[in-house]
């Protein structure tokens, strides 16, 4: 039985060996990676699925703006492992992302997928007929979910990222570099 919890560092590589697994290179095409893209997913909002140490499920949520100064959750991609479709571990990740993400202070989570599978959870087109995204998209596939009444009320303009960036790789190695020189100094 696997069990959800929050992403760790650790899980990196097994996340993204799924998510190339799931969607292959074509998953950095897509618009939504536009929103995703050099930034890190919202703090406390990474979760995984884990059955005896693999990781078999994975779900982030990122900050976004759904229009000029509305600040809002950007969720995808959703993953399970096809060994483990159809066991519940999907609906398992979606739902402690929506109760997880009103308790960080975000009113509303908007996503690019299928309304018959994300529409039981509450998701739907309609608070998104004025937004729109970045690059090519399906647009009755651009879903929303207020997690706090009235959350989009009004929500219209460009859909952009928004929240903390990424370091950069070499913003990495300098500071590990700095870190080592510290450590080196302390020690002789």
């Amino acid at each position: 039985m696997a069990i959800v919890r929050e992403e760790k560092i650790a899980d990196a590589a097994a996340r993204e060996a799924l998510l190339d697994e799931a969607y292959g290179a074509a998953r950095f095409a897509k618009s939504s990676e536009r929103l995703r893209e050099g930034r890190l997913p919202a703090s406390g909002l990474s979760l995984v699925a884990v059955d005896r140490r693999r990781l078999v499920g994975t779900v982030r949520l990122w900050n976004i703006v759904a229009g000029p100064g509305r600040d809002a959750l950007f969720l995808g991609p959703l993953v399970v492992h096809p060994d483990y479709r159809n066991c519940g571990i999907g609906t398992a990740l979606m739902r402690r992302a929506i109760l997880r993400a009103p308790l960080a202070g975000h009113g509303a989570s908007l996503l690019v997928g299928d309304v018959a599978y994300y529409g039981r959870f509450g998701f739907s087109a309609a608070s998104t007929g004025e937004l729109w995204m970045p690059g090519r998209y399906e647009r009755d596939r651009l879903l929303a979910l207020e997690l706090k009444p009235g959350a989009l009320t009004g929500a219209r303009g460009l859909i952009g990222a928004s929240g903390t960036p990424a370091p950069k790789p070499d913003t990495l190695i300098a500071a590990a570099g700095g870190k080592r020189r510290a450590l080196m100094r302390r020690a002789a």
